[in-house]
């Protein structure tokens, strides 16, 4: 399922598509490519443009450095320009942190470890600890990203992909920070991005009920 625009706040100029905001002048803007001028961005994002550059994958951009995608009136107007799969990133581990896993599953499904533990033969799953999101990733609460695999270089990090996000055309990914989004192919991440970082992913079924 794909988020639809609402016509009374969208239009069209040349190739981008702007996204009016209802109650302030704030716009976001959807551009293909990377930013015409990188000066200021955190390194670990340019890396990521880089990368999907040298891939030839494509990719579309909204910048909302006044928007961080940390709560749901902000996720609501990205994921409406985006018009891609809306995506819940979490970093999980077993209780001995030895094994993290980079679970992706459609942001209205609620996540219960019992229902995945079972199919990937770890029990007592947690939430991961900042540090380790930062050690094996290089990045920092609220902007985790499948993108971060690129900085997980001894693959510390198993990918699990929930099957409706792997079913999905376009899915939204940060560049490794959550101040700009990404929409890209689903089949250019898991395919063409995966094998270039040296990463498999598994698929897992959740149901997500409460």
């Amino acid at each position: 399922m794909f988020l639809s625009y609402d016509s009374r706040y969208v239009y069209k100029k040349g190739s981008a598509i702007i996204l009016k905001r209802r109650k302030n002048v704030m716009g976001l803007v959807l551009e293909e490519g990377r930013p015409a001028d990188v000066s200021g961005r955190l390194e670990k994002e340019i890396r990521c443009y880089d990368l999907l550059d040298r891939l030839k994958i494509r990719y579309w951009r909204t910048d909302h450095p006044e928007a961080h995608a940390d709560t749901m009136e902000a996720c609501r107007e990205i994921d409406a320009v985006l018009n891609a799969k809306v995506t819940k990133n979490l970093l999980l581990c077993n209780r001995q942190q030895t094994n993290f896993f980079l679970l992706m599953m459609p942001g209205e499904k609620v996540f219960k470890t019992k229902e995945l533990s079972h199919q990937i033969g770890s029990a007592r799953l947690s939430f991961a600890s900042p540090e380790y999101m930062l050690k094996f990733l290089d990045i920092t609460p609220g902007s985790l990203s499948v993108l971060g695999l690129m900085n997980d270089k001894e693959n510390h990090v198993r990918l699990l992909v929930d099957r409706e996000i792997a079913e999905a055309e376009y899915i939204g990914v940060h560049p490794c920070i959550n101040t700009s989004s990404l929409k890209v192919a689903t089949k250019d991440i898991f395919g063409t991005f995966l094998k270039e970082v040296h990463h498999d992913m598994t698929i897992v079924d959740l149901v997500g009920e409460v």
